[in-house]
């Protein structure tokens, strides 16, 4: 299992892009193929080439809707709200596990460029099955960090942001039916997605 050492300290920029960090971060010398984890759109949307594609989980990480979207699910003026994982003892994070060339991380950087760093992570792919992988984390020292609300307030204002790359709403219930369908156990991303269909209805 190979063993990603970050190059550069764990501050969070005080930009929201953080392209340039992140390709600092961690040295992919020798390295064929680095599995990435995603736990939000990456679970449904993967425009980027992989080698492999598996459900999988990490430890310790709960998914949270609690990082602004500037340029994909809202706008500088309205960020939307997107998910980022907050650390929690006992949590389990459920997503999904793409086995990528090191050459993708120069598009997935881009992607991921809104307050994200690159975090090591192990990642349980279930049989006592595990690798050593990568997450994108947004913590709260980030430039676009919304942080905690509740979920009707959230599901509220997700139902007003759109961006780029479409309405924030459609975010929230595609990534609420892809947990569902890898049978993840999410109450905060189900709630604001339930929330957000009575708005809608």
């Amino acid at each position: 299992m190979h063993t990603f050492v970050s190059r550069a300290a764990d501050a969070t920029s005080a930009s929201h892009d953080t392209t340039s960090v992140n390709r600092t971060r961690h040295d992919f010398t020798g390295v064929e193929s680095v599995w990435l984890f995603g736990y939000g759109s990456l679970i449904y949307k993967a425009d980027f080439q992989y080698i492999e594609r598996r459900p999988a989980t990490i430890r310790g990480w709960s998914r949270r809707l609690w990082q602004g979207s500037h340029d994909h699910r809202g706008t500088p003026e309205h960020p939307g709200r997107v998910a980022t994982l907050v650390a929690e003892a006992g949590a389990v994070c459920t997503g999904m596990a793409y086995r990528v060339t090191p050459a993708t991380f120069e598009y997935i950087d881009f992607r991921e460029k809104n307050g994200y760093l690159r975090h090591a992570v192990t990642l349980d792919f279930g049989n006592d099955e595990r690798a050593e992988g990568l997450v994108y984390i947004a913590d709260a020292g980030n430039a676009a960090w919304l942080g905690a609300a509740s979920e009707a307030d959230i599901a509220r204002h997700v139902a007003a942001s759109s961006g780029p790359s479409g309405r924030n709403s459609d975010y929230v219930l595609r990534l609420a039916d892809a947990l569902h369908e890898l049978g993840a156990d999410d109450p905060h991303v189900f709630a604001v997605a339930d929330a957000l269909r009575k708005l809608q209805a």
